[in-house]
């Protein structure tokens, strides 16, 4: 028999390139592109060797046929006859996109949909034939708050001293619980100090993390530390809240003072805010629906920043559309 072999190329996320292989009497031989959904295509290749011998020899019976297949194989493989004519170096290997990330990548494909459809150029490249990489920072727009979203003020809280220009992670969304309701952290307010400025009583925070920053994290009364780590890492005593961000509580200090002297983690990958914002369920909703918030995704490259007093306009800009607009507007004088 005839082996032939196809392999699959994907141009995104939904095939892996891996060859399937199939015996044929007949010699084949095609490069053919699929689209196998909005957003993706994909090119197969299917290559044959033809044997040298008859039609008889081929029938002559399945034990020739399993002795001889082995080094057939081995001789005659069409993969490695490709391999060896292919100049283009490989790759290097990517891990795969968590949900949220592929989501992110689905909103950029469609946004440069809808610029290429408004565009009148006529020498710009379909969004289809795009090789698209997710950026290292990226944030966009979603419908309702989940875990690990970001809240971002808009001009209406302008004037309103806690939350003006503030640029809140959202720890739990409270629909888990709603009796607990949603609570986050403002991450664009640091204090300019480090740990050991406020005399902490503490042994962990006076030693282990005395030269950890500080930031104010909302004007009720509470502390709790953001944690970024590797995105495979597990830690016990941490909360997740997107993948490399955890966040712990007074509770967690011991442990995460183990995991620094093993160590695991590092001082300067712990952020500590003092005080949080806090939510009930209906409440956060009705203002998010009159406009005082913004409701974004986001990378945990962009959460790391979290000293950036410039937070609000990336993340606005990052949006883009009428987001970006709202960045470079003015603070409203009350």
């Amino acid at each position: 028999m005839d082996l032939w072999c196809m392999h699959a190329k994907s141009s995104g996320l939904f095939l892996s390139e891996k060859p399937i292989c199939r015996n044929s009497r007949y010699y084949h031989s095609m490069n053919v592109e699929i689209k196998i959904s909005r957003y993706q295509l994909c090119s197969v290749k299917a290559m044959a060797k033809k044997n040298s011998g008859n039609q008889s020899n081929q029938n002559s019976g399945h034990n020739d046929d399993a002795k001889s297949g082995g080094d057939e194989l081995k001789r005659n493989d069409p993969m490695e006859s490709h391999k060896s004519r292919d100049v283009n170096p490989k790759k290097p290997h990517h891990r795969p996109l968590n949900w949220r990330e592929f989501r992110a990548m689905l909103y950029i494909q469609e946004q440069d949909e809808v610029q290429d459809s408004s565009s009148q150029s006529t020498d710009r490249a379909s969004p289809l034939s795009r090789s698209h990489q997710l950026p290292l920072k990226w944030a966009h727009p979603i419908s309702a708050p989940e875990n690990g979203c970001l809240l971002v003020a808009t001009e209406k809280l302008d004037g309103v001293r806690s939350f003006e220009r503030t640029v809140i992670l959202l720890l739990r969304s409270g629909t888990r619980n709603p009796q607990e309701g949603p609570f986050g952290i403002i991450i664009n307010r640091p204090l300019n100090k480090k740990m050991k400025h406020m005399n902490p009583s503490n042994n962990e925070l006076a030693t282990t993390f005395a030269d950890c920053s500080l930031h104010f994290g909302g004007p009720l009364d509470a502390s709790m530390f953001l944690v970024r780590a590797d995105e495979t890492s597990v830690f016990p005593g941490f909360e997740e809240v997107i993948p490399g961000v955890c966040f712990g509580s007074r509770n967690s200090l011991d442990g995460a003072s183990e995991l620094v002297r093993k160590g695991l983690l590092k001082p300067q990958h712990f952020g500590f805010f003092m005080g949080y914002a806090g939510w009930q369920l209906d409440q956060l909703i009705e203002e998010i629906e009159a406009d005082y918030w913004c409701v974004a995704a986001c990378s945990a490259n962009l959460i790391s920043g979290v000293s950036s007093d410039n937070l609000w306009q990336e993340v606005l800009q990052l949006m883009g559309g009428h987001y970006s607009e709202l960045s470079r507007k003015p603070k409203q004088d009350f």
